[in-house]
């Protein structure tokens, strides 16, 4: 596509699918021109692991030597869009900027200008080890304070070689923003922890202060993203840590690639509406171009939350915003199988295993694995063991459970609850079921290195992961990349990301049913031999096809045909108004028509979701803003205001009654200027037997929707649920548009209407396209215009089936020979305003412009046969030539403005009622007085 700069195919696929299916197949050619590399990687990560017998903490205790993933990044092969050979033949690579809270690594300072870097803990660092497919670059924070330039200046040229660049806080920046905001709030909100309540005024100026200082570090991230980004770089944003990064960025520059994933559960939009900065959040992620999450109900309460709290709409696509749509889709993580299987072949790995299974020889071996964190259930895991204990006297000295419980956060005093929680229910089930020789549970706290956590996993029978809330959980996919020869049995929460993936081979339990998770260690110890093997096969085939390697490239893949969506898309929405041409237009001119909406256009701004009061936001009001220079222009001579407008004409009457201008209500079906009596430019013939069945429709409806109301025009019915539960509006919505046009009055002369939240049934035809034309008759008349009109600005919150007002003063397509009727007209109008159209009627056919709006009474004199003639009320006060009005546009002097949405057939877009108020307030400026 034009703009992607990696793209050389000259064919390009025509269907999103077919897109991400062919950069599939790319991704699987590409990685055959690194075979040769890929086997000296291999064996260069064979000898690391040899040689680095180092312990590394890590939370999913698989985490590599320094060596072998500062390798991996710095050799990182960056992902093909469409695999473009560079000139030595091999694969290009496309840039990825990675921004995580963290960097891959920690540096511990050894001298004034000296550092030493050690590996980082973390589960991404995990998941993107081994990635070899981007030109990789991370940006992270060191985890160290360096407060002197001569220390940054040499940690940053340490990091360089890295391909690190790291992010420099203070301590109270930190504190604020690390311990405080990601870890004091949003950390537990995302895990359903809820958030500290709120006891004392200085509790809440602290949640303030640390909400500003995350604010603050997102910004700093955000200054070095800028300082190293590159035209057509992919931004990948990482966790909790940077929901403001992406609004950052784009702020910046709107054209950059930016995605944001985030490693934890999303919580329901319940929870998350708890949180008080919960708009800002999700509207700063939503600047992003793809959102995504480990799984789909993470996805799914991420789109309800922004449907819920911001009123947007959801799509099956992700979240669209007036036109904008923000992509969210699941990327389940994997990790580097490989290197776990590659692990098992060493001798050091071979030496543990068999001294393991030396120690617990005739002995089922049980594995837990977990942080020590509140959210991980290992209290409800060691409960549930008990209980099978007491249920299985048989089972008492043939089995053991090793837990793994990493330390983390030991200085708070909720984790050393929970410590000694644990060491309390472990020493009573030892005391209970011990013997001299032996005891049912080993408990460990501290984390194992690499090799020996791979050699337990292997000699290890079944697996217990029991998290309370947990995004993904890759110890389950550690766990199973070991067991090729064992064939172990997983016992999985189904609170765990990772339930969704290997739900179908893993035995799902729900670890606060303490009698259900005891049951299933039974199950598993006795599990036949077949049944163990299909599961393990089954699990093994998704944690070897689903890999970090392929995580990230389906990410980055996704990512970038998003951004060619978003430019086909682009391509359908009309630009921007160019405001100063507009107004310069409008000084210009010497005979203005300005056609005006009303709600959403010149009305105040109002709560979306209502929950400032409904029956105050259901009163539509005029901008505060606008009634003055409004004035001004509605007593302009040479400018002419029409309000059009869906709304009674009550509504118009108690907004627009002190101007000097014209009032079109009910889509145009009713007219009149402010200074006359209401007149109608419906169809004599009009159809409105259907009003009631209608009416009954919309009151069933109204009486099980609470908070939804209708409203009975003379023209039509409209019934709206703006301020209903959104889910709950939606469906009730659907139902009755089925019924409506399956039920008594499918076969009835009527159009049924979708709008934002409202369904609206009005009689067929009734448009404010189709009632323009009687409304400029009725002006032309009224003020007896002798000029043309020269200047239209047509603004307007209109419905799609009322965008034909738009098209309607468009040039119109030149065909080879115009229908006898438009001859007819022509000779009409000229006879009607013969010294207007004699000097203009040359260039006027030449620019093929709408140079006229016929009255009633000339359609009806062009086609009387026609069924759809309009008759006007008021015959006897209009000539045949007093309806004729004639527009001179002059091919640029015609603005139609859609405001608040992007799909659109007019010219130019407009962004929200506040953008009306700022143009008008400029055209008042040079309107001159009567």
């Amino acid at each position: 596509m034009p703009g992607n700069k990696y793209n050389c195919s000259p064919v390009t696929p025509r269907t999103r699918l077919e897109r991400l299916l062919r950069e599939r197949e790319l991704r699987k050619s590409n990685r055959s021109f690194q075979s040769s590399e890929e086997a000296r990687d291999s064996n260069r990560d064979a000898e690391i692991l040899v040689n680095d017998s180092r312990s590394h903490e890590n939370v999913n205790l698989g985490l590599p030597s320094e060596g072998a993933f500062l390798n991996g990044v710095a050799a990182a092969r960056a992902f093909l869009a469409d695999g473009c050979p560079r000139q030595d033949g091999r694969p290009s690579k496309q840039r990825l900027l990675v921004v995580a809270n963290r960097l891959p690594v920690s540096a511990i300072r050894k001298g004034e200008d000296s550092w030493q870097l050690e590996m980082s803990v973390g589960g991404l660092v995990s998941a993107l080890l081994g990635l070899k497919e981007f030109d990789a670059k991370w940006i992270g924070w060191a985890g160290v304070n360096v407060p002197d330039e001569v220390g940054q200046r040499a940690l940053t040229n340490a990091l360089a070689e890295k391909r690190c660049v790291p992010i420099f806080l203070d301590e109270e920046l930190v504190h604020q923003y690390y311990n405080g905001y990601c870890n004091n709030i949003l950390w537990p909100l995302f895990h359903y922890l809820g958030i500290p309540q709120e006891d004392r005024l200085a509790t809440t100026r602290s949640f303030q202060s640390q909400f500003d200082a995350y604010k603050k570090a997102n910004q700093m991230f955000a200054e070095v993203v800028k300082q190293h980004y590159k035209e057509g770089d992919v931004i990948w944003c990482h966790d909790y840590h940077l929901m403001f990064l992406p609004k950052y960025l784009k702020e910046y520059n709107n054209k950059m690639k930016v995605g944001w994933f985030l490693h934890t559960p999303f919580p329901s939009s319940e929870i998350h509406r708890t949180l008080p900065s919960r708009s800002e959040l999700l509207r700063s992620v939503l600047a992003a171009d793809l959102v995504g999450f480990h799984t789909y109900d993470y996805a799914r309460h991420f789109v309800s939350a922004c449907t819920r709290i911001l009123g947007l709409e959801g799509t099956p696509e992700g979240v669209e915003d007036q036109g904008k749509l923000t992509r969210v889709a699941a990327f389940p993580i994997g990790i580097d199988y490989e290197r776990f299987i590659r692990a098992l072949e060493l001798p050091q790995v071979q030496i543990n295993m068999k001294e393991l299974k030396q120690r617990f020889a005739g002995r089922k071996v049980m594995l837990g694995v977990d942080r020590l964190d509140m959210i991980k259930g290992i209290p409800q895991k060691i409960l549930a063991f008990e209980k099978f204990l007491e249920e299985n006297p048989h089972w008492r000295d043939r089995v053991v459970l090793l837990q793994i419980a990493v330390p983390t956060r030991t200085d708070v005093p909720e984790y050393q609850k929970l410590t000694s929680q644990v060491h309390e229910i472990v020493g009573r089930i030892n005391g209970k079921f011990g013997t001299l020789t032996a005891v049912p549970i080993h408990h460990l706290d501290r984390s194992l290195d690499f090799h020996a956590l791979c050699a337990l996993y292997a000699i290890t029978d079944v697996a217990l992961v029991t998290s309370l809330r947990d995004g993904m959980n890759l110890v389950s996919y550690e766990f199973v990349a070991c067991q090729a020869s064992n064939k172990g049995v997983l016992i999985l929460s189904e609170f765990a990301g990772a339930a969704q993936s290997l739900g179908a081979g893993a035995i799902l339990v729900n670890p606060w049913n303490v009698t259900e998770v005891a049951a299933s260690i039974s199950y598993a110890l006795d599990m036949p031999a077949d049944e163990r093997e299909k599961r393990h096969q089954h699990n093994f085939k998704h944690v070897t096809t689903h890999t970090s390697q392929e995580w990230a490239a389906t990410f980055v893949s996704e990512l970038n045909d998003t951004i060619v969506e978003a430019q086909l898309r682009t391509r359908q929405v009309p630009p921007l108004l160019p405001t100063e041409v507009a107004v310069d237009r409008y000084m210009k001119s010497s005979n203005r028509l300005l056609i005006l909406g009303f709600n959403s256009t010149l009305t105040e701004p109002v709560d979306a979701l209502g929950r400032n009061g409904q029956l105050k936001e259901m009163e539509l009001k005029l901008h505060p803003d606008i009634k003055e220079p409004l004035k001004k222009l509605c007593d302009d001579p040479k400018t002419t205001i029409v309000v059009l407008s869906g709304s009674d004409r009550a509504v118009l009457d108690n907004n627009f009654g002190e101007y000097n201008m014209w009032l079109a209500a009910e889509h145009g079906m009713f007219l009149r200027h402010t200074k006359g009596e209401w007149m109608t430019t419906m169809p004599e013939n009009l159809c409105m037997d259907w009003v009631d069945s209608v009416k009954h429709v919309f009151e069933y409806f109204t009486e099980r929707t609470p908070r939804s109301h209708f409203e009975l025009r003379q023209t039509s019915l409209v019934w709206n649920y703006k301020y209903t539960d959104i889910e709950f509006g939606r469906l009730q919505a659907r139902d009755m548009l089925q019924h409506l046009w399956t039920g008594p009055i499918s076969n009835a002369s009527v159009d049924v209407v979708r709008g934002g939240r409202c369904v609206e049934v009005r009689a067929v035809g009734v448009t404010k396209g189709a009632a323009i034309d009687r409304i400029l008759g009725e002006i032309v008349h009224h003020k007896g215009m002798k000029s043309p009109i020269d200047y239209v600005l047509c603004v307007g919150h209109f419905l799609a089936k009322d965008e034909d007002v738009y098209t309607f003063f468009e040039p119109e397509l030149p065909c080879e020979s115009p229908p006898p009727a438009r001859a007819m007209v022509a000779n009409h109008v000229k006879t009607s305003m013969p010294n207007i159209l004699s000097s203009q009627s040359g260039s006027r056919a030449s620019r093929l412009k709408k140079q006229r709006s016929l009255s009633t009474l000339e359609k009806k004199e062009t086609n009387p046969r026609s069924a759809d003639a309009l008759q006007p009320v008021l015959q006897d006060r209009m000539s045949l030539h007093e309806g004729a009005s004639v527009l001179d546009l002059k091919g640029d002097n015609y603005f139609s403005c859609a405001v608040g949405r992007k799909r659109s057939n007019a010219r130019y877009l407009v962004r929200s009622a506040d953008t009306v108020v700022a143009l008008l307030k400029e055209l008042a400026q040079f309107s001159s007085s009567p």
